[in-house]
C-alpha cells in the first residue's frame, strides 16, 4: 500500500477527495477484446494464406483462400470463446456477486424443477413468437438476412434441447431464480403470481437480442471476404483505396466483436443483460439507425438522404496526393477509435443495453467515442459541403440532414446516459468524472462555468 493510500484510507474526506480525481473502474478488463482481436486476426490470416499452407501439407479439399459465409461465422465464434475463456479463467467473472450466482451452496433438481420448468415454458414461446416474427418480417428473407435465417434456423433445435440442462444447472445455483423470463412463463402458466415490469424487462432484452443478432449475423460474411481477398501490396500508391481496405478490415473487427456480444449474454459470464432500456424514446433514436427503418430515411430516395450530388474524400483529393494521405489517416484514426469502442465491451457489446459499466479505452476520454467517431468520420468522408453539381441548394440540404443525422446520435446517447444513470451508481460516479475530466466534456464544463461566473459577474456590475 502507498503512503497516499495509507492516508486517505484513514481520513474519510481525503478518500472523498481522491475519489474524485480517479476514473471509476471498469466492469471489463480491457484485455478481453484485445484477446478476441488477437483471435480473429489470426483466423483472417489463416484463412487469407490457407492455399499455402494446404499446400505445404498436402491437405485434401480446395486450395484457396477461406473466405465463404461459413469462415466468417468460424472467426466469430473463435474470437467470442477466446474472449470467455480470458473472462473465466482469469478474472474469473463468474464469481462475482453481480452474476446473482451462489455457486457454493447449490439446490437439488427437486427443490428447482418447477421453477425451471416454468422459466423454460417463457423461454420457448419467447423463441417461438420471436420466430414467428422472422416470418412475417418479408427484409429477413432476402439479400444479405438470408444467410442470418439460414443460421438462426439450424441453431433452433439445438437451442431449445440444450436450454433445458442449462436451466435446470443454473437454476441450482441462481440466487434469485425467479428472474424475469421466469415471471412470463408464470403468467402463460397462470399458477403463480408473476410481475408485470418483470415480463417488460423479459421481453425488452428478447426483442434487442432477436432484432441486432439477426443484423449482425446478416453482415458477418461481406466484410471477411472482402479482406481475405485484398491485396495490400497493391495499395501504396493510392490513398482512396488504401482507405477503403482499411475502414473495411476495422468495420469487420467491430461487426465480428459485436456480434459475438450479442450471442454471449450468459450469465456464468457476468455478460447477461441485467436491463433493456425502458424508454421510447431510446428504442426510436436507436431503431432509426438500423434496417428496416434507416432504408426509408437515407436509402435511395430517403427522406433525409444526405449524399445527393456528392463524392467522397477520394474524388475531391484525387489531385492532391499528400492531403489525401493526411485524410486518409485521419478517417482510418476516426474508424479505429469506433472499433475500439466495441474491443473495450469484449463479450458484453450490444445496443439498448445495462449490461455493466465500461471506463477504459476510448470511454477514458468520451462516454461516446463511437458515436462521436462514427459522426466525425461521415463529416470527413463525405464532405456534404461540396457537391458535383454546383447546386448550393443540394450543399445546404445535404448538410442539413447530416446534421440531423448527428442530432439522432446525440439523442440517443442522451436516452442511453438516461436508462444508466437509473440503474448502477458506478455508472453516475463515471458521468460526474467525465464531466470534469473527460477530454471533450469537461472543457464544455468548463466553458459553461466560465460563461456562468461571467453572466454572474455582469449582473453584479449592472446592479
Amino acid at each position: 500500500m502507498t503512503a497516499s493510500n495509507t492516508l486517505s484510507s484513514q481520513n474519510p474526506a481525503d478518500e472523498q477527495t481522491s475519489a474524485e480525481h480517479h476514473r471509476p473502474s471498469s466492469d471489463v478488463s480491457w484485455v478481453v477484446g484485445f484477446v478476441g482481436l488477437a483471435t480473429l486476426l489470426s483466423w483472417i490470416m489463416l484463412c487469407r494464406h490457407w492455399p499455402a499452407i494446404a499446400d505445404a501439407f498436402t491437405l485434401p479439399g480446395p486450395h484457396q483462400p477461406m473466405d465463404g459465409p461459413m469462415a466468417a461465422l468460424m472467426a466469430m465464434v473463435l474470437a467470442g470463446f477466446a474472449m470467455a475463456l480470458w473472462s473465466l479463467l482469469v478474472n474469473k467473472v463468474h464469481r462475482r456477486p453481480s452474476t446473482g450466482i451462489d455457486w457454493d451452496n447449490p439446490r437439488t433438481i427437486a427443490q428447482i424443477i418447477d421453477i425451471s420448468v416454468t422459466k423454460l415454458a417463457g423461454l420457448w414461446v419467447t423463441w417461438a413468437i420471436i420466430g414467428f416474427l422472422y416470418c412475417v418480417g418479408r427484409w429477413y428473407w432476402q439479400g444479405q438476412y438470408l444467410f442470418a435465417m439460414d443460421i438462426i434456423a439450424t441453431a433452433a433445435v439445438p437451442l431449445f434441447l440444450l436450454s433445458v440442462p442449462y436451466v435446470l444447472w443454473l437454476d441450482r445455483v441462481m440466487v434469485e431464480p425467479r428472474d424475469s423470463s421466469w415471471h412470463f412463463g408464470a403468467l402463460l402458466i397462470g399458477r403463480e403470481p408473476w410481475s408485470p415490469a418483470q415480463v417488460a424487462k423479459h421481453w425488452r432484452s428478447w426483442i434487442i437480442k432477436g432484432f441486432f443478432s439477426a443484423f449482425m449475423i446478416s453482415i458477418l460474411p461481406g466484410g471477411f471476404g472482402f479482406i481475405v481477398n485484398a491485396q495490400f501490396a497493391d495499395l501504396l500508391g493510392n490513398p482512396a483505396r488504401c482507405g477503403q481496405v482499411l475502414f473495411q478490415l476495422l468495420f469487420l473487427i467491430d461487426v465480428q466483436i459485436g456480434t459475438v456480444g450479442y450471442l454471449l449474454t450468459m450469465r456464468p459470464l457476468d455478460a447477461h443483460i441485467r436491463s433493456g432500456n425502458p424508454l421510447v424514446a431510446g428504442w426510436v433514436a436507436a431503431l432509426m439507425c438500423y434496417p428496416p427503418f434507416v432504408i426509408g430515411l437515407l436509402g435511395p430516395g430517403g427522406a433525409i438522404s444526405y449524399e445527393v450530388n456528392t463524392a467522397d474524400w477520394g474524388y475531391w483529393l484525387r489531385y492532391h496526393e499528400v492531403l489525401g494521405w493526411i485524410w486518409m489517416s485521419w478517417l482510418v484514426l476516426l474508424t479505429a477509435i469506433y472499433a475500439w469502442a466495441t474491443i473495450a465491451f469484449g463479450i458484453r457489446f450490444s445496443n439498448l443495453t445495462y449490461r455493466g459499466v465500461i471506463t477504459n479505452g476510448p470511454y477514458a476520454f468520451s462516454r461516446h467515442p463511437a458515436y462521436l467517431a462514427k459522426n466525425l468520420f461521415w463529416w470527413c468522408s463525405v464532405l456534404p459541403f461540396f457537391v458535383t453539381s454546383d447546386n448550393p441548394v443540394d450543399m445546404v440540404r445535404n448538410c442539413f440532414f447530416l446534421g440531423c443525422i448527428s442530432a439522432v446520435y446525440f439523442w440517443r446517447a442522451k436516452t442511453e446516459e438516461a436508462h444508466l444513470l437509473g440503474e448502477d451508481p458506478k455508472y453516475r460516479a463515471y458521468h460526474a468524472w467525465m464531466r470534469d475530466h473527460g477530454l471533450i466534456t469537461s472543457r464544455i464544463t468548463k466553458a459553461a462555468k466560465f460563461i456562468a461566473r461571467s453572466r454572474i459577474r455582469k449582473t453584479l456590475q449592472e446592479s
